[in-house]
């Protein structure tokens, strides 16, 4: 993956990938027949790896906003963002390009919405459509800290998912369901 993340998917040859796998080119031709088949199977394995880091970050946030805000920040680059951010541009043409790619990524998404937003709110309608919103905003955060650099990475970002919990009336750091025992998770947040 290294190395595709180094050179992008339309530069990668059976050459370039059996030098980075310690493997021989003959082998790669083999398994993987055509160059394309490689470079998809390559990018299945980093949906796979995030796929499975989003359903771990899923299993331990807790279920309320704060919760939301520290899965994506979990999911986050780091303080590599920048590199990331220009790498993952070669890696998201591919995505978005291959069928295949585009259906795991749409998946994930979705994934990544239901898993944010019912952090936020207790209807299932409100759910959807704001876990779509602030993944929205965590991506968009991520890439203008790329070119703005104006602090630390987690720093910022976790202010722009704040500040947009605020601006749609989410208190970002109160639970999901009231302290009142009587107050019904359907309820949502007060």
């Amino acid at each position: 993956m290294a190395q595709v993340e180094k050179i992008g998917p339309a530069s990668l040859t059976f050459s370039k990938a059996a030098q980075a796998a310690g493997l021989s080119a003959a082998s790669l031709v083999q398994r993987f027949a055509t160059r394309d088949a490689m470079a998809e199977a390559v990018l299945l394995h980093a949906w796979d790896k995030l796929d499975a880091a989003t359903a771990a970050a899923d299993a331990e946030a807790p279920v309320n906003p704060a919760g939301a805000i520290g899965l994506l920040l979990r999911l986050s680059p780091g303080e590599t963002a920048g590199c990331d951010v220009t790498d993952g541009l070669l890696l998201l043409r591919e995505d978005i390009r291959n069928p295949v790619l585009a259906a795991r990524g749409a998946a994930w998404g979705a994934c990544l919405a239901k898993a944010v937003g019912r952090r936020l709110t207790g209807s299932a309608a409100d759910a959807e459509r704001l876990g779509w919103q602030m993944a929205s905003v965590w991506q968009g955060a991520i890439i203008w800290w790329a070119f703005r650099r104006n602090g630390e990475s987690a720093t910022m970002i976790r202010a722009a998912l704040e500040d947009w919990c605020r601006s749609v009336g989410v208190p970002s750091a109160r639970p999901l369901i009231a302290a009142n025992p009587d107050t019904r998770p359907d309820q949502g947040i007060a």
